[in-house]
């Protein structure tokens, strides 16, 4: 394997899960449909990709971890129902930097989840990932519709650590079937959600919208899963690890960039305490809270 091609490939992968919250702001359908839909649309790309190289999902692999992939594939639907609506409510910075403090969480868990001894190094990590989700809040400016994105942010993290969970408990399943099977529960865990809260409703489907849905579905989630799953098993654990925080750092620079959504100085801060928490908790002792793919 070319290793500068397998990181290349790691890149696009995580650019692509950076940009979707950029992508998202310019689609007209309801946030939960978007969700609905790139569980559909990523899973038939997996399939397809699958059937081209003449390989099929292992029956047995997926029904012997069929209720760990259930409760990740729920957990899945909820992350981006949560992180979805979180860029409605607040900039696509700060919601992307929310998220992304479920390595944080992990961390705080391990011991009671994993019995895993607390690493009291990673301490400080903890205490300045929330110090810096307060800053990225500006809750003390009064700023509600923030503080409200800050929170189902933080539900999207929470509902990722029950991914990350779930992931480490399965076996003797590859990561093209877990996905399948991951994107196809979320999918289904969304169309209730979907059903109440648009039944009824006239829903403004365009041009521009269903072009992007189709991108969100097939290259955000399809292309970006499968160029992330072929690189990883290459590159070394650190690599993936660090490499990984590419995605946040992408959703921060194309909000403020492409988006022109503002950020003070108090909110530069916090991203900077968030994501140097987060990377430093990966360097710091054996990760148990590395970021995998599937949140964005």
């Amino acid at each position: 394997m070319n290793p500068v091609r397998e990181r290349l490939k790691y890149i696009i992968a995580l650019v692509l899960y950076g940009t979707i919250g950029t992508f998202l702001r310019y689609v007209d359908v309801p946030s939960e449909i978007v969700v609905m839909c790139r569980g559909i649309l990523g899973s038939a790309f997996i399939l397809a990709f699958l059937a081209v190289r003449k390989r099929k999902p292992d029956r047995a692999a997926i029904r012997a971890n069929l209720v760990w992939l259930v409760i990740s594939g729920v957990s899945l639907g909820l992350n981006w129902i949560f992180l979805f609506a979180a860029y409605l409510h607040t900039t696509v910075a700060i919601a992307s930097l929310c998220n992304y403090v479920a390595p944080i969480f992990v961390v705080m868990i391990a011991p009671v989840v994993f019995r895993e001894p607390l690493n009291r190094r990673k301490v400080p990590c903890v205490i300045a990932a929330f110090a810096g989700i307060a800053l990225v809040s500006g809750f003390w400016k009064g700023a509600a519709g923030s503080v409200a994105g800050v929170l189902m942010g933080i539900m999207a993290a929470v509902c990722f650590v029950f991914i990350l969970i779930c992931n480490r408990n399965m076996r003797g399943i590859n990561a093209y079937d877990k996905s399948i099977a991951q994107l196809i529960i979320s999918a289904v865990t969304v169309l209730p959600y979907v059903l109440v809260r648009n039944l009824g409703s006239t829903i403004q489907w365009n041009i521009r919208s269903v072009a992007l849905i189709l991108i969100l579905g097939l290259v955000h989630t399809g292309v970006a899963y499968c160029l992330y799953f072929s690189s990883i098993a290459t590159l070394p654990v650190q690599t993936v690890a660090i490499l990984g925080y590419l995605e946040p750092l992408v959703s921060v620079l194309c909000s403020a960039v492409i988006l022109r959504e503002h950020m003070d100085v108090w909110g530069w801060l916090g991203a900077v305490l968030i994501l140097g928490a987060a990377i430093l908790s990966e360097t710091i002792g054996d990760s148990t809270g590395g970021k995998e793919a599937g949140a964005g």
